[in-house]
Order: C-alpha cells, then sequence, then structure tokens
C-alpha cells in the first residue's frame, strides 16, 4: 500500500501544494486517497479515486474551491455532478443536482491519481500512442472541462535490485491536442516518480508493480 507525500510547483518551483496520499489495490480494482494543502497548512483540495480490475474509473470525488465533483464512467461516458461543498450533507440538495455529461475514458486533474488511472488504463506497449477524451476537473474551483490528450509510451526501463524485485520505470509523453503543450511524466507500477509541477518527496512503502494489476 504505497503512501507517500508530493509538492506541487509553480513555474518557478516553488511549492504551491503538499499532497499527502494513500493508494492501494483491492480484490477487483485500485483506490487513491489524497488531500493537498497549502504550504502553510490550510486545505486546498481532496481527492477520492476507484477504479475496476480493467482501470475503469467508476467513482471520483474532488473537492476544491469549496466545490464537489462526483461522477465515473457510464458507458462511453462520463457523468457527474458539482455542488457546493457545503451542500453535501444536505441530501435534498444534492437530489436536485444537475448531472452533466461527456464522452470521454475518465477524468484527470492535477493529482498523480490520474496520470495513474489513465496510463494503466491505456495499457500501451512501448512505442505505442494513443488519444484518450477526458474531462479535466480544474483548480482552484473543481469545474469540469472535456479536453483531448495525446499519450505515447516512449521509453521502459528495468532496473535490477538486489533482495529486491525490479523496478520498472515508463516514460510517456502527454500532449494537450488543443493547445500542443506537451509534458513528460515518469511512472512506476502505482506511483508517479517525476512530472511537471509534481516532486515526489516521500515514499514510506513500495509502488504496487504494474504486473500484478494487469
Amino acid at each position: 500500500m504505497p503512501k507517500g507525500t508530493y509538492h506541487h510547483l509553480d513555474p518557478d518551483r516553488d511549492v504551491v501544494g503538499v499532497e499527502v496520499f494513500s493508494c492501494a489495490p483491492g480484490p477487483s480494482g485500485w483506490r487513491w486517497v489524497s488531500q493537498v494543502r497549502d504550504p502553510e497548512g490550510r486545505p486546498l483540495s481532496r481527492v477520492d479515486l476507484t477504479v475496476d480490475a480493467r482501470w475503469r474509473q467508476l467513482r471520483v470525488q474532488v473537492t476544491a474551491g469549496g466545490w464537489v465533483v462526483r461522477g465515473g464512467l457510464a458507458g462511453r461516458e462520463v457523468v457527474w455532478t458539482r455542488v457546493p461543498e457545503d451542500a453535501v450533507a444536505a441530501s435534498a440538495a444534492l437530489a436536485e443536482a444537475v448531472e452533466h455529461n461527456a464522452p470521454a475514458v475518465g477524468f484527470t486533474g492535477t493529482s498523480p491519481a490520474f496520470v495513474v488511472a489513465t496510463a494503466r488504463l491505456l495499457g500501451l506497449e512501448p512505442d505505442g500512442r494513443r488519444t484518450a477524451k477526458l474531462v479535466r476537473v480544474t483548480e482552484p474551483n473543481a469545474l469540469p472541462l472535456p479536453v483531448d490528450e495525446g499519450w505515447a509510451l516512449v521509453d521502459v526501463t528495468t532496473h535490477e535490485r538486489e533482495d529486491h524485485d525490479p523496478v520498472v520505470a515508463e516514460t510517456y509523453e502527454v500532449a494537450d491536442l488543443a493547445t500542443a503543450e506537451r509534458r513528460v511524466v515518469h511512472l512506476t507500477g502505482d506511483v508517479v516518480l517525476d512530472a511537471p509541477g509534481l516532486e515526489l518527496v516521500a515514499l514510506e512503502s513500495p509502488p504496487t508493480p504494474y504486473s500484478a494489476r494487469s
């Protein structure tokens, strides 16, 4: 059960958020839970993501900026509601929440959880490429917006270790197809090792190998 801490960085690499997370495989899927606080300890956002054995996003909840987005995959679409955080405890308010939908394979956002879930859902082989329709939950106000991303698995490296299983590190190039903005992310198992705007600063237990979940 990997547990650890990420720093969220601005373009000058100053820390703007601290995300404490735990993630774990289950009998039929995988779950990530995390909370992000600012450097002074004030809460910024929370993420709770559950996928099935095929890495389809069954349940997603993102809380940020006083709003809560709840959703999941339904066929070839994702569906979601967005309500004020203080209305979540009021069942009547939730019953009246407007349900939205968009053609997509899942949600994405600033948390490393979404990098893991998308990469594993796509299941790329080395040098493989795919386009993914996603719904990005933007911050600070948890506003969902459809995006198209291009994913390419450009490198896979196996690092042998004495008395331990080898570590398989993957390098992905990810492009926003609307803006042509590109980023490179490094992943092993269910942990993001490095990505723009993210820095893994603590990891209490090893990542779950991807081969164990395939």
